[in-house]
């Protein structure tokens, strides 16, 4: 068994539709300063018509492992974070892992929604912890447009398409383990804040419903101390974080909990600015960008914070490939 797991690479992938918010104007009632002022989001992607989550999601695995250098029959584990697939079976880490010849991982997919992403990664790195794995690549992936009430101005403006992923291997000693314990929970009672459910083949399209207030309080009451506590856990002080990424919901909620938490010295990722929120792909995504531009350096401290649908959140301290 391995001593922890490290993350090799990362990559991500955006459709090349932009919405911008005074596109939006002209289809449902809102503008360009009422979005802002609300939830900092200029710009989001969209997915083409026929262009599925498995597509985007392998795309960004892709180019993952063509920067760690690792070969496709290398991979032992496929774990696909998302809350969007369309098709039942086979799941989209499966299509994934076909899509790019690897050829006998296990593979398996995650619906924490929002939070998806870093429950997927805590899975990855306890298989490997366990030695049920390896190698392992872990994605997050969502295709929000396919879900939304473009008449619903409080929901439609929030979201955009997108993916992330993260090759993860084993680290054989202490000091190169680069995955710290995770933080999971949820508070169910207020888990119907946010919801996307069907209602029959007779019935209207599923289409995604949340409770704006319900959310925003909870996540600016309750997700610091989750912050602080891994940290902690990691044995990482947060004034010494080299970067925050939390799911990107709200620009307000980030620059709430980076303040409250002390990372006075971190870059905080403000992807949702031009991307929206994507959901499982948001903090991968986000990640992702902040090391291709050179904004965090190989092995500075990361804290990763998703939460949202369920009420369900999941943190952890990385070390940047």
């Amino acid at each position: 068994m391995a001593t922890g797991s490290k993350i090799l690479s990362l990559g991500h992938y955006q459709p090349a539709r932009v919405l911008t918010n005074d596109e939006l104007a002209t289809m449902v009632d809102t503008s360009d300063e009422w979005i802002r002022s609300r939830v900092g989001i200029a710009t989001r992607r969209l997915a083409a018509s026929g262009e599925t989550v498995a597509d985007m999601a392998g795309a960004a695995a892709a180019k993952t492992l063509a920067r760690a250098g690792i070969d496709a029959a290398q991979v032992d584990l496929v774990v696909v974070a998302t809350c969007t697939a369309v098709d039942r079976m086979p799941n989209i880490a499966a299509r994934v892992a076909r899509h790019l010849a690897i050829p006998a991982a296990g593979t398996f997919d995650v619906n924490v929604a929002c939070s998806g992403f870093c429950y997927a990664l805590a899975t990855a790195d306890h298989a490997i912890r366990g030695g049920a794995s390896r190698t392992a690549l872990v994605v997050g992936a969502d295709k929000m447009s396919d879900f939304l009430d473009w008449e619903d101005r409080s929901t439609c403006v929030i979201f955009g398409d997108g993916a992330g992923a993260a090759v993860l291997t084993a680290a054989e000693t202490e000091e190169t383990v680069g995955v710290g314990p995770v933080v999971w929970g949820s508070d169910p009672e207020r888990g119907p804040a946010i919801a996307l459910e069907t209602t029959g083949p007779d019935g209207p399209p599923a289409l995604f419903r949340q409770d704006g207030g319900v959310v925003y309080r909870w996540a600016t009451r309750s997700l610091t101390p989750i912050a602080r506590q891994a940290c902690e856990r990691a044995g990482v002080d947060p004034a010494d974080l080299a970067a925050v990424v939390t799911h990107q919901a709200n620009l307000r909620i980030i620059d709430m909990i980076a303040h409250r938490l002390g990372a006075s010295r971190a870059i905080v990722a403000r992807d949702v600015v031009e991307s929206g929120n994507t959901s499982a792909a948001s903090v991968p995504l986000a990640l992702s960008k902040l090391v291709e531009r050179g904004e965090v350096t190989s092995g500075a401290p990361v804290l990763l914070l998703g939460f949202g649908a369920g009420l369900a959140y999941a943190a952890q301290v990385v070390r940047c490939p």
